[in-house]
């Protein structure tokens, strides 16, 4: 018997972009709109249900409305199509309402878990669309890969998905389709970003590692992140940060002052904005120049995330929160210009690829001590973000204030194995 996904050991997740004809265009928003409904239903019936059980008084009417509500959010998927009978069109694909039901369910357990993420809210509608399908094998499948399930490749450069069909797309990692009877496919996401661009992500799994096993090289290193430089790590090496938001932020201001003119002007014709030709147009401008960004800045971060895993046998980082650090307004926008957390994430996932070790530390009195005799600079010694080059008051070492954190980070780590 084939293996599930969870019970494969290797995964590798894919994202390519389509290129989907009219009709295509028209199904995957059709798809998108009823994912978000089902999601909102499910969150609305929950929210009625803690409600009603919050009323003390035993009311006959309120009673049979919890009893009903219990049992319609036992069977979801059902309970929701028959009261909505457009759910059942032909248009729809049923694992799309599957998945809807299951990413809601997931963002609770991730409530439990975290606390912090928050309770489910409300998916309003937007300039964005997705929605999750699953890729399926037929009973007679001995052995399931990437062309003979219910998503599949039909060649290098066409895919197939439910209810869309043929899709071309580009942007397929060659050394995959050499391997095409040795993966299958799991969880795949249709979506559409806010310039218009269409996108599948592709959930693979696989007995075999997807990236070839890095020599051992016995290095080490610790990285400290900070604002003055992007990194800097414990063998002195520093990585220049690239501001990609500052340079582009007057430009950005700009053409956002001209969508916000355009859109009380359409408000004062009173014309929705949907149909606001000048309005949809400086919209799109906008949404390019922010999507360039986060482009520039993704692609750095890949860059350097996947030299620090493949140069260094182990990895430590401080563990930064940067929703803590963000509360700082005077340092809020080049926190979020250089992307921590997204670079901690994927040293994360890119050690586990690569056969590494990423580790985080804690961050407190990492600035603060001696890397040389553990002296912690206290009271009116404490160091200020001005101060760029100390000397240690105890053992009278030089420190560079970033390469002497990156050393402590490294030795935080160290003691940790």
């Amino acid at each position: 018997m084939a293996k599930t996904m969870a019970q494969l050991p290797y995964h590798y997740g894919v994202k390519v972009r389509v290129f989907p004809s009219t009709e295509q265009k028209r199904l995957i928003r059709r798809n998108s709109d009823a994912s978000r409904f089902i999601y909102n239903q499910m969150n609305g019936m929950n929210n009625d249900l803690f409600w009603l059980k919050q009323v003390k008084i035993p009311i006959t009417l309120v009673l049979d409305r919890i009893a009903d509500l219990a049992e319609r959010l036992k069977k979801p998927s059902t309970a929701i199509s028959n009261i909505h009978g457009w759910l059942n069109h032909p248009d729809f694909d049923s694992l799309m309402k599957a998945n809807a039901i299951k990413n809601y369910k997931t963002a609770w357990k991730l409530f439990h878990q975290v606390h912090q993420a928050g309770t489910p809210k409300f998916h309003k509608r937007g300039y964005t669309q997705t929605y999750q399908t699953s890729c399926l094998y037929g009973v007679k499948v001995m052995t399931p890969a990437m062309n003979n399930g219910s998503v599949r490749l039909t060649d290098p450069h066409h895919l197939w998905l439910p209810k869309l069909g043929r899709l071309r797309f580009k942007g397929f990692p060659s050394k995959l389709l050499s391997r095409v009877d040795d993966v299958r496919v799991g969880t795949t996401t249709v979506s559409m970003d806010a310039v218009g661009h269409y996108f599948v992500s592709l959930q693979m799994g696989s007995e075999h590692p997807f990236v070839s096993k890095q020599p051992v090289i016995e290095s080490k290193v610790g990285i400290d992140l900070n604002l003055d430089n992007f990194l800097t790590d414990s063998n002195g090496k520093m990585v220049a940060n690239p501001r990609y938001y500052r340079m582009i932020k007057g430009k950005l201001a700009k053409a956002q002052r001209k969508l916000s003119r355009r859109a009380r002007r359409a408000k004062k014709n009173q014309r929705c904005l949907s149909e606001s030709k000048n309005y949809q147009k400086q919209r799109l401008l906008v949404a390019k120049l922010q999507l360039k960004v986060a482009n520039q800045r993704k692609n750095f971060l890949h860059h350097v995330s996947t030299a620090l895993i493949k140069n260094h046998d182990l990895v430590v980082a401080e563990e930064l929160r940067g929703k803590n650090m963000l509360r700082n307004h005077a340092l809020a926008m080049s926190i979020s210009d250089v992307g921590w957390r997204t670079l901690l994430s994927m040293l994360s996932y890119k050690a586990d690829l690569y056969d590494r070790i990423f580790l985080t530390v804690n961050p407190r009195n990492t600035t603060q001590t001696c890397s040389h005799c553990g002296y912690v600079m206290t009271g009116r010694n404490k160091l200020t973000l001005a101060d760029r080059k100390w000397t240690c008051p105890s053992c009278g070492t030089f420190h560079v204030r970033d390469h002497n954190a990156a050393k402590n980070i490294l030795a935080k780590g160290l003691a940790t194995l």
